[in-house]
Formats: structure tokens, sequence, C-alpha cells
């Protein structure tokens, strides 16, 4: 089973502190994951500044930059994108609402190896930047046929462009979790689960046997990383 890992946003993150402590511990789980053949997938966000709320409705778009003191947000699906700039990304935002519709999504640029220390920038690089899909918490999505050809002719386009490095709906809260950190404690809140507040500041895909498995995982992320709040959901293979 695949699950995608969500850690929020905490004031730290969004100042871009980046503790090196927490750097190694995060660099050791996921080492150790992808040792493991957990880890498929993940990315760190950068700070709400550098996003952006792109809204589709009616076939017109309309565009907020961050930061975003609050901005109300239930995961439905992502896509991480490697471009050349933003416009580029946007444009891609794009044709995924001329697919699905009326569409909310959050879109920001995430860390790249060398500016966290992991070897040396090239010249001119490509940027990698992550979209994610807004739901209503008393939305169940699960696209209908036709919609499933477009998207995966879409995909298939992205893909071949080089442009689509990981992609993925979530499964109804209803089938996820959230765990909570305060005072060296955590405790497990079951869905169906609201909106979060709080912004994702990073993302982990990691394939295991159960929600339970995936749970435990999200738990010694959240200690690692020195988070308030971690969110685990189903990957289903529609």
């Amino acid at each position: 089973m695949k699950f995608m890992v969500m850690h929020k946003m905490n004031e730290a993150l969004e100042k871009g502190v980046r503790d090196p402590e927490v750097m190694a511990g995060v660099g050791q789980l996921i080492g150790e994951a992808i040792e493991n053949k957990v880890f498929l997938s993940g990315a760190g966000l950068k700070p709400t500044a550098t996003r952006t709320q792109v809204v589709y409705r009616g076939g017109e778009r309309a565009i907020t930059d961050g930061p975003f003191a609050e901005a109300k947000e239930l995961v439905g699906g992502f896509a991480l994108m490697k471009v050349r700039d933003k416009a580029e990304a946007l444009r891609w935002c794009d044709r995924f609402a001329s697919v699905v519709g009326d569409v909310e999504l959050i879109m920001g640029p995430v860390y790249e190896p060398w500016e966290v220390g992991l070897g040396e920038k090239p010249q001119s690089p490509p940027l990698r930047y992550l979209s994610v899909m807004k739901i209503n918490p008393d939305e169940d999505r699960v696209p209908d046929p036709a919609e499933f050809a477009k998207m995966g002719a879409l995909i298939e386009e992205m893909t071949t462009a080089g442009v689509l490095l990981s992609t993925g709906g979530l499964a109804s809260t209803k089938k996820g979790a959230r765990i909570r950190f305060e005072g060296g404690k955590h405790r497990i809140i079951d869905g169906p689960f609201a909106e979060s507040k709080e912004l994702i500041a990073g993302f982990s895909i990691v394939e295991l046997p159960s929600k339970a498995a995936a749970i435990d995982w999200g738990v010694r992320f959240g200690r690692v990383a020195k988070v308030s709040e971690v969110e685990v959901r189903e990957m289903p293979e529609w």
C-alpha cells in the first residue's frame, strides 16, 4: 500500500530555518527507508511566501501569491513537476484544470538538494514545483472513466516531456490519520477530518503493508523533524 505522509508548517519552517540536527535526523530516516525500499518520493516545500494559490472557476483563473497567514487545506492529490520557471508550472496547472474543471490548487517550489547542503548547484538548473489539489471535507471524489482517460493522456504527455516527477490522488480522509505532537507525546486522530489551517511543509511517499505501519513511520518522522502535526493519507490504486 502507498501512503502520502505530510508534515505541516511551523514557525521555524515558515521563516526558512533549517536546523542541522533535524536535517541530519531526517536524512538518516529517509536513507534507512530507501535502503529498506520503503521510500518512493518526497520533498520539502519552501515557506508560504514563495507559494501561489491558483483557483479555477468557470474557465477563469485567479492567482493569489503568499505568504498565507492561514489557508485552509485538505489535500486530494498532488503533482511534483520539474520546470524552467513558475510560468511554465502555471501553464501545466492550466492544463490540469482543463481536465478536472473547477479546482483550487496551492503551488510552490521545493528545496533542491544543493539548497540543503547536498552537492553543488548546477548551471541553469531546472526548478521543482509541487502543486497540491484541495478538496472539500465532505468530498469522496473518484474520477469518472472519461476524466481518467483525459488525465492519463496528460500524465503521459508530462512524463514524456520530462516535467512530471511524481503524482497521485489521495483516498478519502475516512481512511487517513493525523498525528499531533505536544510535550514529548503524540496522539492519533483517525479520519474523517476537516480542513487543516496549516499548509504542508513537506511530504514523503512510502510503500508499507498497512495504515498502522504508515502511522508508525509518520510518528518517527514527526519526532525527528520536530513538527507539531503529521498527516497520513492512503494513495488508492484507481
